[in-house]
């Protein structure tokens, strides 16, 4: 059993009936009264993230969890399959698991979060930046780069982001997973 003076980013925890993340922490020590621990945490199993505080020295139930890495194949009806790259063993793991659904591209290399004790997958980390064929757009205008204008286009998966007005169909461009927003072009 751990206590909160191991709490750091990316620490998975028992915590009301659920498998929490660490997305970010603050240790505070006021001039007055006792020191605490600010957190936010995020769960696993259904994405919420939820604001906790914690009294300095309160033991957690730090869960075990091991990172693999897996290849996209393809969407059924179980879910999202992957394949393992050393075993070649397959998996399903249900959208509701996932951040970015629309963001997978087939063939893509992901980190699956696997409970150790349970060996159950818990969530999917995407790449942080990946790169996307624009497969739908309107034509930009010559010239008009000067403002912050952004446009709705259409990636190879069939997702839609915001692109600025010089981007074109067939332009490929570098997408940032974890929001969904456009990074930049790439020749």
């Amino acid at each position: 059993m751990a206590n909160t003076s191991d709490i750091r980013n990316g620490l998975c925890m028992n915590f009301k009936h659920d498998v929490y993340s660490v997305i970010e922490f603050l240790h505070v020590k006021p001039g007055k009264g006792p020191a605490f621990v600010r957190t936010k945490l995020k769960s696993l199993t259904n994405g919420k993230v939820i604001s906790e505080t914690f009294p300095a020295g309160h033991k957690i139930d730090v869960v075990r969890v091991e990172r693999r890495k897996y290849q996209y194949l393809y969407k059924d009806d179980a879910g999202y399959n992957f394949m393992e790259n050393e075993t070649y063993e397959q998996i399903s793991i249900p959208e509701n698991l996932i951040d970015q659904p629309k963001l997978i591209k087939e063939g893509m290399e992901i980190e699956v979060l696997f409970h150790a004790a349970e060996e159950r997958p818990l969530t999917i980390d995407l790449p942080q930046y990946a790169v996307y064929e624009i497969t739908y757009t309107e034509p930009g205008v010559r010239g008009d780069t000067a403002t912050n204008v952004t446009k709705p286009a259409t990636i190879e998966t069939g997702a839609e982001i915001k692109v600025p007005i010089f981007i074109n169909e067939g332009d490929k461009i570098k997408v940032d997973t974890r929001s969904a927003s456009y990074v930049e072009r790439v020749k």
